[in-house]
């Protein structure tokens, strides 16, 4: 009985999830979904009521109902790791917990998820000032704010660790 239970609870949940996704976190799914399209290609599944595209970069994004990891199968990120598959494979499946943590940062602020952890979030990653900081002083990627609260909620959610670098 309790499992059923369990399952009722998960499926009320998931619906729900997508629900606020598409209402209360419609621009960033809006935008995911136009990346999405632009990666319709790419390969895709369902994380935890989310929808995965699994593409190219060995950078991540979450976009509200949309995240996008890296592809464990590219072939060009399997050369870059060639001796270390089990390495690449491991980042991969960090970076979709980190990745989903950010969907519950959506869920959480809504239309000023892109303002608040958009912003700082795609300048820590992207801007040298804090590239350098982070290589320079080996700062690690969770020391911005945004970041290790979506590993902290990744984690969470999911009883999964998720990226330390």
């Amino acid at each position: 009985m309790k499992k059923k239970t369990s399952s009722v609870l998960t499926y009320v949940w998931l619906t729900l999830y997508i629900i606020l996704q598409l209402t209360w976190g419609f621009l960033q799914s809006f935008v995911g979904l136009c990346l999405f399209l632009f990666f319709v290609n790419a390969p895709h599944d369902f994380y935890h009521g989310s929808i995965r595209t699994k593409w190219p970069s060995l950078k991540g994004v979450s976009l509200g109902l949309f995240i996008f990891t890296p592809d464990e199968n590219d072939k060009t990120l399997q050369k870059k790791y060639q001796n270390n598959q089990i390495y690449l494979e491991n980042l991969c499946n960090r970076l979709s917990v980190h990745e989903y943590g950010h969907t519950y940062q959506s869920l959480l602020l809504g239309p000023f998820y892109l303002v608040i952890i958009g912003t700082v979030s795609w300048s820590w990653a992207n801007l040298s000032r804090y590239k350098n900081l982070r290589k320079d002083y080996a700062v690690p990627y969770s020391f911005c704010w945004t970041e290790s609260w979506a590993n902290r909620l990744g984690e969470w959610v999911l009883g999964e660790p998720s990226i330390t670098f």
